[in-house]
């Protein structure tokens, strides 16, 4: 039996067919689960439109502002009207503003450090604050992480500063929803090329670097993150929460 039959989902995060969150989302409609999915804003709407479209025409696609509480509460609203209950729950979500990517860490404005943590951080709070009524079975949430939330990576700047959030607020999470059998885990991944690698500055000599000096020689792929995301929302990993799985090639035990 697939690892996921009878569960369902809602994924955030897909950009286009080369995201992360769509590897993942793909991995779990393999294994059994139904899923919603949700777009930022009208101009990605025409590529996850064309995706989803593969799950099926009556796929639940809806829109999202992560920083709009009222976004939120429509969303979740729709997904229990469809599904009746939710088991899993996929955040890929992240932004700084660019100019916040380049330059010193140190010159980050008020204004980026602000919108990097409430689009890539906050958001998980938000988006597990309206997911538990759902999760009457408990659950599992995934959400996406980098090894810059933990040691400097040039450039990587405020938004290493946001993950770090991101995987403190993994825990505490973990912790509050953990008596209602809803796990919380968070996936630090290599660098893969995706949509938001791009606005990293120097991405191209990180892929080599990893390639380098991890333990595999390489980085990962999104078939692998795909894979991982699966166990995680599996019963196979039902006493893993508050937990960074690193999907990396091993970098990450590297000291030098």
């Amino acid at each position: 039996m697939p690892l996921l039959e009878g569960k369902t989902g809602i994924v955030f995060g897909v950009a286009n067919k080369r995201s992360i969150a769509w590897a993942i989302a793909q991995a779990w409609a393999r294994e059994g689960a139904k899923l919603a999915f949700t777009y930022q804003g009208e101009r990605l709407k025409e590529n996850v439109t064309e995706l989803t479209a593969t799950f099926g025409s009556d796929t639940l696609l809806l829109p999202c502002d992560v920083t709009k509480d009222e976004d939120i509460a429509s969303v979740f609203q729709a997904v229990g009207e469809k599904f009746g209950k939710l088991n899993l729950l996929l955040h890929s979500v992240a932004y700084a503003p660019k100019e916040a990517l380049e330059g010193k860490f140190v010159n980050t404005s008020r204004e980026a450090f602000r919108v990097a943590h409430d689009v890539s951080a906050y958001s998980l709070v938000a988006l597990a604050r309206a997911a538990e009524p759902l999760m009457t079975d408990g659950g599992s949430i995934v959400a996406m992480s980098y090894y810059g939330a933990e040691k400097v990576v040039p450039h990587y700047n405020v938004m290493g500063v946001a993950k770090a959030a991101l995987e403190a607020s993994t825990r505490y999470l973990a912790y509050d929803l953990g008596p209602k059998k809803i796990r919380v885990n968070c996936i630090s991944a290599g660098p893969v090329q995706t949509l938001a690698a791009r606005g990293i500055s120097g991405f191209g000599e990180m892929m080599k670097h990893y390639e380098a000096h991890a333990p595999l020689k390489r980085s990962c792929t999104t078939d692998e993150l795909g894979a991982t995301g699966a166990f995680l929302a599996s019963d196979g990993a039902a006493s893993i929460t508050g937990q960074v799985l690193y999907v990396d090639g091993g970098y990450q035990i590297m000291g030098m």
